[in-house]
């Protein structure tokens, strides 16, 4: 009789079947937020905390931004807050510098990074090596944030990943955010950071909604600058990926468990300055590594990787030598089918995973 008891307490009949209330009992549903609202609360946020934060760029204010990341912005904190632009790279990018060098905490929006070129003088020369130059006397607390790598239908001009060009020049800290999570609480860390702070976000991840922590819901949530995040921990092979290519891992390796392959999934965060420690500490564990990034191979994030591990104590531990999967060594082509077989896709990473364990 007590056993018939217990199993009705846990909501199963004589049988050990779950009662019919009980099946169709839905679990609790995981927070959810876009990518974009990610975005939007930071800067909400961060501009309510601090009253030298202003957003600037190009449609940022009364059309809500070309990606809609400034959405009610404007209408809450009107024009001294959230500046219109002209279409001038050059110019506002230097606007901002100026202000930050003055004592505010500009976040300049460019509408892809492939049109930061027009301000990679600024970028560069005025806000990465001032600190450095004024020996400390002037810092430039300015974030230059937008779009960066490849969309959908847009071409070459518009489908350029900057991650490697800009980690590459001491002065910078440069941010590529793969989840909701990591795009709120690294981009209000980016703005109240005393440095410039390229933060590289992902169109095509805008409108993707993810699970988010109740520790994510404060206005104190932050993201450490310099910290990478285990996302699946495993045994056989490291994927080491930043953006986009973060949840193409994701993917990769639930069909590659399917086979008996053990993925760990590192999701960088942050590309300079980059956590080799946490990347080392798995390839000590899984004794292989893939890399995989939406940018061009030559001099890229994955060559940076490789060449550390190389020059340091994981390089021991490895089975076989490191893969890189990136982007094709063309500007990226409109068509689809040209366009899909130039940027990683799931099965590619199969292949090299498969390939660096020689099954």
């Amino acid at each position: 009789m007590e056993a018939l008891r217990s199993l009705f307490r846990a909501g199963k009949n004589a049988f050990g079947v779950l009662s019919r209330k009980e099946f169709h009992r839905s679990a609790v549903a995981a927070a959810q937020l876009t990518y974009r609202d990610a975005l939007t609360q930071a800067l909400d946020e961060e501009i309510e905390r601090d009253e030298t934060v202003f957003l600037l760029g190009e449609e940022v204010a009364q059309y809500d931004g070309a990606y809609k990341v400034s959405r009610g912005l404007w209408k809450k904190w009107g024009d001294k807050r959230i500046i219109d632009t002209p279409i001038s790279e050059m110019g506002f990018a230097g606007i901002a510098v100026g202000a930050a060098m003055a004592g505010l905490r500009p976040i300049c929006e460019f509408m892809t990074f492939n049109f930061s070129l027009q301000a990679i003088d600024q970028v560069i020369n005025s806000a990465a090596k001032t600190y450095y130059m004024s020996a400390g006397a002037v810092p430039v607390p300015v974030v230059f944030r937008g779009p960066n790598g490849s969309s959908a239908g847009v071409a070459a001009q518009h489908s350029q990943c900057f991650a490697a060009w800009y980690s590459h020049c001491p002065g910078l800290k440069v941010i590529s955010p793969w989840s909701a999570e990591d795009a709120k609480g690294l981009l209000k860390s980016a703005i109240r950071d005393d440095n410039p702070v390229v933060f590289l976000e992902n169109e095509l991840l805008y409108g993707v909604p993810f699970e988010v922590s109740e520790e994510f819901q404060s206005k104190d949530f932050v993201i450490p600058i310099g910290k990478a995040k285990v996302e699946k921990e495993g045994t056989n092979v490291t994927l080491v990926a930043h953006s986009r290519s973060v949840g193409h891992c994701l993917d990769a390796a639930v069909a590659l468990a399917k086979e008996g392959i053990d993925c760990e999934v590192i999701n960088m965060r942050t590309i300079r300055p980059l956590d080799i420690e946490t990347i080392e500490a798995s390839v000590m564990k899984t004794n292989h590594l893939v890399t995989v990034e939406g940018g061009w191979p030559q001099f890229g994030v994955g060559a940076e990787i490789c060449a550390r591990i190389m020059e340091g104590p994981a390089f021991n531990y490895l089975d076989a030598p490191a893969v890189r999967v990136t982007g094709a060594d063309i500007p990226m082509p409109y068509a689809k089918i040209l366009e899909d077989n130039s940027i990683p896709q799931i099965k590619d990473i199969i292949f090299s995973v498969k390939k660096v364990l020689h099954v």
